[in-house]
């Protein structure tokens, strides 16, 4: 089974956990704080890591950025309390791969680490066919969408899918390449933001034996890898600026060096990124080099987040239960008033990934026939209840849950460095200190 580390400061339920872990076959390991995992990382290979949102010396995105920094793509699951969910699918954007609310439900929990596992096998697996987890919907967001996609698919015109976490982007990247004339040749996935500044060059366009400590093999980097076909770049926008001149170089010239080679490699690709940033933000900021934006940018595709697909919700919905029937053996065919009522007002910050989630936890908490309030997360009644109505006089609330909102997605995006979320804001750091502790943002 799996080798899993357990980060919880908690020591009582670390230990239940521990123990309900070794029950099922699994190997556990449990440190209680950041400092001891970056330790622990250094020695030790894991599958799977178990992540507490809260931790005393930080957070379980201060171990995310850590396994990027370091190049380590080991699959993450964020354990959170209901009043940090918006925070923890956010930590998506960062490489987790998935996130449960306490207290835990052990099934749920068993559910989540098998589909963590089965990512893992099927990322490791460049060529594997995209999940039959999206269809398409049918209202007029979605026809302009897949009109867009359509009329772009059969050229080789470099395409720039822009959407929030979870809208479907390496989905919408594979129906490119799909419906493209190089159907036939590989598409390779990479993901820019779990790769570390070091890595990314050697990972796009290989390396030489040699080349730096550790390379005791020449390389073939994923441009080669990919010859004939279709390279997409999942969040482009994390690349290092050294990696961007690279990147520009091999689509300017059509040819790649591998690193510690002289050897010139002619290159055939067709480019695909991703982000779920405004790119022009980044470029005037100085993270984004401009021209490499404008020869990626030959056409732009934006996801619609799921808030704004109207009627399409109520269609993911259905197949998502279909999907989960099958796979869990239930068979829920009917959803109480209650529980349709919240589907349909809930804003879905996690988008797809977050409703696709949800279901899957409702089916699997569903007995019977029909899905009753109590199998639908705490945070998301709670989400509704807290939520100010747009339609609402209540115009001070409305401004305070955006501006929160705002503050709490620009420190995720400097991962917690308040100087330079203050400057993002546009706000000097001790009026960020005092917004931070108006609103609980820790």
């Amino acid at each position: 089974m799996a080798k899993i580390l357990i980060i919880e400061d908690d020591l009582t339920f670390s230990q239940l956990l521990e123990g309900f872990l070794k029950k099922h076959g699994h190997e556990p390991y449990i440190v209680h704080d950041v400092k001891s995992t970056f330790k622990i990382i250094a020695q030790h290979n894991f599958e799977l890591f178990l992540i507490d949102y809260r931790l005393p010396d930080g957070t379980g995105l201060d171990v995310l950025a850590h396994l990027r920094e370091q190049g380590l793509n080991y699959p993450v699951v964020i354990m959170t309390s209901f009043n940090d969910v918006r925070t923890a699918v956010k930590s998506i954007q960062l490489g987790a791969i998935d996130y449960i609310t306490k207290p835990v439900n052990p099934d749920e929990l068993l559910m989540i680490i098998r589909g963590s596992l089965e990512k893992k096998e099927e990322h490791n697996q460049t060529d594997s066919v995209e999940h039959q987890d999206f269809i398409k919907g049918k209202s007029t967001t979605a026809d302009k969408l897949y009109a867009h996609i359509d009329l772009v698919a059969p050229t080789d015109m470099s395409v720039i899918i822009q959407g929030e976490s979870g809208t479907g982007k390496e989905y919408a990247a594979r129906t490119l390449h799909t419906q493209s004339k190089r159907n036939t040749k590989p598409f390779v996935a990479i993901d820019c933001g779990a790769l570390s500044k070091d890595l990314a060059a050697s990972e796009l366009f290989g390396h030489a034996k040699g080349a730096f400590t550790g390379a005791v093999n020449d390389k073939k980097g994923q441009f080669e890898a990919a010859e004939g076909g279709t390279l997409f770049l999942d969040e482009v926008g994390n690349l290092s600026y050294e990696v961007q001149v690279k990147l520009l170089r091999a689509l300017q010239e059509r040819i790649i060096q591998p690193l510690g080679s002289t050897k010139k490699i002619p290159v055939n690709v067709r480019i695909i990124t991703a982000t779920n940033d405004d790119l022009l933000t980044s470029i005037q900021n100085g993270e984004f080099r401009e021209d490499l934006y404008h020869r990626l940018n030959e056409f732009k595709i934006l996801l619609p987040a799921l808030r704004e697909r109207g009627k399409d919700l109520e269609l993911f919905i259905d197949h998502f239960i279909k999907l989960s029937n099958a796979e869990l053996d239930r068979n829920v065919q009917k959803l109480s008033a209650p529980v349709r009522e919240l589907l349909l007002q809930y804003d879905w910050p996690g988008n797809l990934r977050e409703l696709k989630n949800v279901i899957k936890r409702m089916v699997l908490l569903t007995p019977t026939d029909t899905a009753g309030i109590e199998s639908l997360p705490d945070e998301m009644i709670l989400a509704i209840k807290q939520t100010p109505k747009p339609g609402g006089s209540d115009l001070k609330a409305i401004n305070e849950s955006n501006e929160k909102s705002l503050i709490l997605e620009t420190l995720i995006k400097v991962k917690y460095n308040k100087s330079k979320a203050a400057k993002l804001l546009n706000i000097d750091r001790k009026t960020l200190y005092s917004k931070m502790e108006r609103y609980e943002i820790e």
